[in-house]
């Protein structure tokens, strides 16, 4: 599986999906929404709900319902595009206890005429991520004065590190110890 194949908006089951939520959503924003809330609550992140599934493509996330915060991503990006709604990858580099620094993944998806970046991440205590189009509501905002970044890139494949992390990993629970990216070089 190459990067191309990772957000995979042709994967029958991920236009299956895709068309179901806009049949009964049919203005582009509320689709996004519907979209947006649907991977956000209904599959796992990993570390939330401590299951080791590595997965990567949109696919097999939605195959498997779990993810980390990349895989969520690919997931919801591919929903989006499988209804020609554009949708693209992003990230930020945020403080972590264990790692120094940990790369998270966002996505992004334009409407109204701009791009939105979007968290899919899934909610808990104090993890409050909200459909926005005007002001943002990820999980997470940056500290610069602790090293944190967001990266201004918006992508149209995952960044090559995390698909090296997710890739290399055969218990993604394993990631939380440092294996996951802690920046993105040339990003």
């Amino acid at each position: 599986m190459d990067a191309g194949d990772v957000v995979d908006a042709d994967h029958p089951e991920v236009v299956a999906l895709g068309a179901t939520l806009r049949a009964t959503n049919p203005e582009v924003s509320d689709f996004a929404r519907a979209a947006f809330e649907w991977v956000r609550d209904r599959i796992g992140h990993s570390f939330d709900v401590q299951d080791p599934r590595v997965t990567v493509s949109a696919s097999q996330t939605l195959h498997e319902g779990v993810g980390l915060c990349y895989a969520k991503a690919h997931l919801l990006a591919a929903v989006l595009r499988s209804q020609g709604v554009p949708a693209g990858l992003c990230y930020q580099r945020l403080a972590d206890a264990v790692a120094g620094h940990v790369v998270r993944g966002l996505m992004a998806v334009h409407l109204g005429g701009a791009w939105h970046r979007l968290d899919p991440r899934g909610n808990k205590p104090g993890v409050n991520a909200q459909f926005s189009l005007g002001h943002e509501q990820l999980a997470f905002t940056v500290d610069p004065s602790a090293g944190e970044v967001d990266y201004a890139r918006l992508a149209v494949d995952p960044a090559p590190a995390v698909l090296v992390a997710l890739r290399g990993a055969d218990n993604v629970l394993s990631l939380q110890l440092g294996g996951l990216p802690s920046e993105l070089v040339g990003f």
